[in-house]
This record gives structure tokens, C-alpha cells and sequence, in this order.
């Protein structure tokens, strides 16, 4: 077991954190374009830079702690110089239930953690600033979220969570048609539902989780074909499918295959 996953199992986030990511470049005399694409997940992002984090096309600058919601469309994160950043990311319902924020004004956009009432977040960012390393960073972070998980007080459908687990576990590639039964509930209250604790509608989150999964093989399997691509995760063609992930990724797909081959 790898330490990212120990610190999610010690501390018993597994329902609220998927993963955590870890982000540095030490080069001080260069500027830094990260871009970012929808994955179906939020997260909470701790930053150390000397200059501050910019986030395009936004032109907003970031806080040193934040919850960032639904990405939709494509976004990057701009330097000056060397940086550091942890993110921890969320199960899809989380920034609902751990912090009680409507997910929908999150999308493509986030929330400075430093505004919250419930909690002393300096006290932990305090703590954060004082250490570059990793995974001293994450078990701070993890103590955070566990005093949130003591304040928790918003408890999505049962079949909300479990419809969100069978959207990935099928790579998007299902019917609100086969959720609804499925899960014997209404097309109305799935969808209520979804907006609530999403922040996005289920179709928008499956299509999400469909483009997703496209875009990790595009970029990282070399041996898949555009048109075996196109076949695996579903889409009607390959019109189609270039038309989505341009729409995701402001590019197509052959386009971000050269990108990921120089990177």
C-alpha cells in the first residue's frame, strides 16, 4: 500500500477522498502553464508559490487553500517560478457533504477554504507552510477533513452514491434509462439529486466520466487506434468524439496526443 492510500485508510476518508496528487516543478526562472480537464471530481488543493496561482480562463487568483468543484470546461493554472501543490481528490458528493456548498456555483470555479466559520483553517495552513514534504502535507490536510467529517451534516440519497459508482464503474457508458430502474427511482428525483450533490445533471456526469476515460487512453495508450477508441467507450462515431472531447479539451484529439508525447 502506497502512503496516499494508507493516509486515506488511516484516517477513514475512503467514502469522501478517491486519491491524492502531488504536484512540483523547482524551476524559478520559467513560467508554468498546467492545464486541467473534467474528471468527474472535486477536490481540495493546498498551493506554495512565490508569486501566487493564477487560474485561466478566469483570470483569478487562487488561494494557498481552496475546494475547487466540477471541472467542465478546460482550465489552467499559471506560474511564475517553482511551485508545489497537493490535492486531495473528492468523491463527486463530497463538497456537499463535507462542507454543505452548493456544488453548482464550484463548477469550472472554486472556494477559498480560509472563509470558512466552522473551523480554524489557519491553524492548519499555519502547519502546511511549514513543511515541503508530501506526505506530512497530506496527513495535515487529512486531519482537516476528518474535523469536517465531525461537523458533517448533509447525507446524499443512498442511490445517488450508488449510481455515481455505477457511472464509473461503466466508464459513463449508461442510460438514465437503465439508472432510473436500476435503482427504482424517478428520472426527476435522480436528476434533483445529481444537481444537488454533484452539482452537475447524471447525463453531464456520465458523459464526463465517458470523455475522461477517452482522453487517459488517448494520452497514454499508444497502441489504441483513434477508431478503437471511439468503439470502447461508446460514441455513435467519430465525429462525435472528436466534437465531445474538443468541447472538453478546447482541442482535438490528435492534437493532445502530440501535446502528451513532448510532455
Amino acid at each position: 500500500m502506497d502512503w496516499k492510500q494508507k493516509i486515506i485508510e488511516t484516517y477513514g476518508l475512503g467514502f469522501h477522498v478517491k486519491d491524492i496528487f502531488t504536484f512540483e516543478n523547482a524551476t524559478h526562472d520559467k513560467s508554468h502553464i498546467i492545464p486541467f480537464f473534467a474528471d468527474g471530481y472535486p477536490g481540495i488543493m493546498f498551493q506554495q508559490t512565490k508569486n501566487g496561482m493564477l487560474l485561466k480562463p478566469q483570470n483569478k487568483y487562487l488561494s494557498d487553500f481552496l475546494l475547487y468543484g466540477q471541472t467542465i470546461h478546460p482550465i489552467e493554472l499559471c506560474v511564475e517560478g517553482a511551485y508545489q501543490f497537493i490535492v486531495f481528490q473528492l468523491q463527486p458528493i463530497a463538497a456537499k457533504a463535507l462542507l454543505g456548498i452548493d456544488p453548482k456555483i464550484l463548477n469550472d470555479d472554486c472556494y477559498d477554504l480560509h472563509l470558512l466559520s466552522s473551523i480554524n483553517t489557519k491553524e492548519f495552513t499555519g502547519k502546511l507552510h511549514k513543511t515541503k514534504d508530501f506526505i506530512a502535507q497530506a496527513d495535515i490536510i487529512a486531519r482537516f477533513i476528518s474535523q469536517l467529517l465531525l461537523l458533517k451534516v448533509y447525507y446524499p440519497h443512498a442511490a445517488i452514491v450508488d449510481a455515481i459508482a455505477l457511472i464509473v464503474k461503466r466508464n459513463g457508458k449508461i442510460s438514465i434509462r437503465e439508472l432510473t430502474t436500476t435503482f427504482n427511482i424517478t428520472e426527476r428525483t435522480l436528476q434533483r439529486n445529481f444537481i444537488e450533490h454533484v452539482g452537475v445533471s447524471p447525463k453531464k456526469f456520465a458523459k464526463i466520466i465517458q470523455f475522461y476515460t477517452s482522453f487517459n487512453q488517448v494520452t497514454n495508450d499508444s497502441s489504441s487506434s483513434l477508431t478503437d477508441i471511439v468503439y470502447e467507450n461508446g460514441f455513435a462515431d467519430q465525429s462525435h468524439f472528436i466534437r465531445d472531447f474538443k468541447k472538453f479539451t478546447g482541442q482535438k484529439p490528435k492534437e493532445i496526443k502530440r501535446t502528451s508525447k513532448k510532455s
